[in-house]
């Protein structure tokens, strides 16, 4: 019977397979040039005729089977040939991934830019490990030694490419997020990226000893992924725009707030917790006026200032390749370096490779600046940019080694019109179809005809726009756009910065956390105090914050002589009569008619900026709210009298003051509840010191023989008086004149916004410590003798009152004469409280 040959093959392999040192025909022999050949492609991304790729769920480089070579066991060269198939597979693994993220363009979204840089660097290290293969296959081509690669050999000098393939592949799954059910936001995407890639550089620091591939693939990703953010912080810090179009910056603009109202400050920029619509609003930035020194690059005496994007990658170059901390160099006068600065820097630092990255940036800004407005005739083209005609600037080697102008007009058009045309009848077939195809090519002439005189003319105006027009670029590949072009924003000196560090040896491998310190975090700092400064003498100067405060100063602690003397005296005497005063209207045409006819009428920008309100209570859960709010103990006296005109009863009064913008941003609604109770509490004073002068004007009439009684009377009189006009004055020196200076010179020594707002913000602290209105349990025991003892000064008014409208009858004054024992008793209480406290 005949064995078919497929049968014998199977009973062969099988059997070979399963003895190790057995060895196929001759005839099978792999030849090891094509095997190591082969190995190079599979690792450079490509089949061939001993490797494939599988494709499934399995999918991966294969090796056909049937590989032999004679010193090798099966077993032996099994084992060879899988650390190379396991490295190639995870490259061809990292490609396609990398090509999923870069085919979202044609689909309905574009990646957005911290994944388009992740793909981009990632793909970037891709091709430098794919190089390594490619430069041993062409050292293999093109040996002459005659000596043979060997596929042990290739082990040898593969060793990093097999490592970092392997890691590479780890970076890139671990960083690219598994979209579930719902996709996530840009946003989210960019904080999984960023974390994930801090974290592996975390711990790649950590590892000491031939691990200096894995943190250099780790910092060229990081920083590539790193520098769309850092872009977006740049225009937002340095120009006031927040272009951020793919909402990805873990803040967004609040539209809902405007630049016009009090709550900008906090709530303009928001922290970004969820998928938010794409919002626009502008930056107080924007107003501050160009001409300053906020928005550096705009200004004329710093046109060469780098970007946030470039000093950071200066400062990485010069910790990671010298750990050298250029911080505080490359921040000088409140801006960062500029072109002014660098000669400073050529003595000490000329030998490091930071400065020749510095140096060469910005010449080439000055090199851009200077023939911004050039009209580019043909000799100064040596040495200078042409951006209205990159073909210039890409082919300046070559004009360079053509250093004849003879040599230049022969590439220019008036002298090379007479060019074959382009073969581009495909393309223009494409375009336009078969049936329009009037021309074959397109001509380099642009249709001047030949010997025309009118040809001439129009031929020196298109030289004059697009010199040597005829003239190629040289072809490199994988160019980069940025050597194209190196006039391009944050372009040549970023691309250099990537460039070297993929082939440093790192003097150190400091943390990321140092990394952000050192080159990041520090310049936004310093822009921010710088912004900070900008906007504070804008506030101090411009906006006038200190007439401002005062005018708040003037209302609210009575520092005014007598804007409010006719409207408190109204009031007092309402109160005193026990007359309504609970019509609004009524209260605001008595304090326009009382700021009209002061003397300090001018404080104020128009009479109705300030309004007055009373606040309704609800009862007495509402009353009890609005007294332990105040920290104030209402007297323990409660009589009828006392629940009808209290000492408290002013606490209903609100006043509102419109606070001009953008100054709302130090005194807001907030702020203006804070000095309503200081006012409140002067009120008090103010009322006890009224009725106290009141009753001693009623007692001097009573003038004529002493008595006991009213010797006694006149005693706890001016005990009251002594003590309400002392510590009037107290309070009154206090903060009218000692807590404003201490505002005064805070504000002289604040740097920035924020700074202004703390000063302020212990200032109304201060005033309502001394003016015993804060939630402390000593001041509120304090509070509680010094109100108990105003509101004594109500009672004394009011037996004095009592006293003069008809006291004649003995028993009244008998109730009288008890009334001020027990005022005077519980006076000589509460001070003796405060002496011991």
């Amino acid at each position: 019977m005949e064995v078919s040959k497929s049968f014998i093959d199977k009973i062969n392999s099988e059997f070979t397979s399963s003895l190790h040192f057995a060895s196929p025909l001759p005839g099978s022999r792999t030849n090891e040039f094509d095997l190591v050949r082969g190995v190079l492609q599979i690792l450079q991304g490509f089949s061939s005729c001993l490797f494939y790729w599988e494709k499934g769920i399995g999918q991966g480089y294969r090796a056909r089977k049937g590989l032999y070579v004679t010193h090798l066991s099966q077993t032996s060269l099994g084992m060879v040939l899988d650390q190379f198939v396991y490295s190639a597979t995870c490259l061809k693994l990292v490609e396609l991934r990398l090509c999923e993220i870069e085919d979202m363009s044609g689909r309905s979204r574009s990646p957005p830019p911290t994944l388009r840089a992740f793909a981009s660097s990632a793909s970037a290290w891709l091709r430098k490990l794919r190089d390594i293969a490619l430069t041993e296959e062409l050292k293999m081509n093109n040996s002459n030694t005659g000596t043979a690669p060997t596929i042990l050999g290739l082990g040898n000098s593969l060793t990093r490419l097999c490592g970092g393939a392997e890691y590479l592949l780890q970076i890139v799954h671990g960083a690219i997020p598994i979209e579930g059910d719902t996709p996530l936001s840009s946003a989210e995407t960019a904080v999984h990226i960023l974390n994930h890639l801090y974290e592996k550089l975390n711990d790649a620091c950590l590892v000491q000893g031939g691990e200096e591939d894995s943190y250099r693939m780790l910092l060229y990703i990081f920083v590539g992924c790193l520098l769309p953010y850092i872009e977006v912080l740049d225009s937002w810090i340095f120009e006031g725009i927040l272009d951020d179009p793919f909402e990805e910056m873990f803040f967004y603009a609040n539209k809902t707030i405007g630049i016009d109202e009090a709550e900008f400050w906090e709530k303009s920029y928001l922290l970004r917790s969820t998928q938010h619509k794409k919002l626009s609003a502008a930056h107080l930035i924007q107003h501050i006026p160009i001409t300053s020194t906020l928005v550096g690059r705009h200004h004329e005496s710093m046109t060469h200032q780098l970007s946030l994007s470039e000093i950071f990658c200066l400062s990485l170059t010069a910790l990671i390749g010298h750990g050298d901390h250029m911080s505080e160099i490359f921040w000088k006068n409140d801006k960062i370096v500029s072109a002014t600065s660098t000669e400073k820097l050529l003595a000490a630092y000329s030998e490091k490779i930071w400065h020749k990255f510095l140096v060469d940036a910005l010449n080439n800004d000055m090199k851009v600046e200077q023939n911004l407005d050039l009209v580019v005739p043909f000799q100064p083209l040596l040495s200078s940019f042409c951006p209205e005609n990159p073909t210039i600037t890409v082919c300046q080697k070559v004009l360079q080694a053509k250093a004849n102008t003879h040599d230049w007009n022969s590439l220019n058009l008036s002298k090379n019109y007479i060019l074959p045309p382009l073969n581009d009848d495909k393309l223009r077939k494409a375009i336009y179809g078969e049936e329009f195809m009037t021309a074959k090519g397109t001509n380099y002439a642009c249709g001047f005809p030949f010997g025309d005189p009118r040809a001439q003319h129009g031929i020196k105006v298109v030289e004059s726009l697009f010199p040597f027009p005829t003239i190629l670029p040289s072809f490199k590949e994988e160019l980069m756009m940025s050597e194209v072009l190196p006039f391009q924003k944050n372009s040549t000196l970023v691309s250099k910065v990537l460039g070297w560090i993929q082939t440093v040896e790192p003097k150190s491998t400091p943390l990321p956390v140092v990394i952000l310190r050192e080159c990041l975090t520090f310049y936004i700092k310093k822009q921010v105090d710088h912004i900070g400064n900008q906007i504070l003498s804008k506030l101090l100067y411009d906006w006038k914050l200190m007439a401002e405060l005062g005018v708040l100063r003037d209302v609210y602690l009575l520092g005014s002589g007598d804007l409010l003397q006719h409207f408190l005296t109204v009031v007092f005497n309402k109160l005193d009569k026990g007359e309504s005063w609970d019509d609004d209207f009524e209260l605001n045409t008595v304090l326009q008619d009382s700021i009209r006819n002061s003397a300090d009428a001018t404080v104020l920008s128009s009479p109705d900026s300030l309004v007055v309100s009373l606040t309704k209570s609800d009862g007495d859960a509402q009353q009890t709210t609005t007294t332990a709010s105040s920290f104030l103990v209402s007297s323990p006296r409660k009589n009828h009298r006392a629940q009808v005109s209290g000492i408290n009863d002013l606490d209903s009064l609100n006043f509102t003051y419109k606070v001009s913008w953008p100054l709302e941003l130090i005194a807001n609604a907030e702020t203006l509840k804070k000095y309503n109770q200081v006012m409140n509490f002067l009120l008090r004073v103010k009322r006890a010191k009224f009725v106290l002068d009141k009753a001693r004007r009623w007692m001097w009439k009573e003038r004529g023989t002493p008595t006991v009684n009213r010797k006694h009377r006149w005693l706890v009189e001016q005990k009251l008086l002594h003590f309400v006009d002392a510590f009037h004055q107290y309070v009154m020196d206090r903060v009218y004149h000692s807590a404003w200076r201490e505002l005064c010179e805070g504000m002289a020594a604040a740097g920035s916004l924020d700074e202004v707002i703390e000063v302020h913000e212990a200032y109304l602290l201060s005033i309502q410590r001394q003016c015993f209105v804060v939630p402390d349990k000593l001041w509120v025991l304090i509070a509680s003798r010094i109100n108990s003892i105003l509101g004594l000064a109500l009672d004394f008014y009011s037996v004095q009152q009592t006293l003069s409208s008809g006291g004649a009858v003995s028993a009244i004054k008998a109730r009288c004469d008890k009334e001020v024992d027990r005022i005077h008793k519980q006076f000589d209480d509460c001070i003796a409280f405060l002496l011991r406290g």
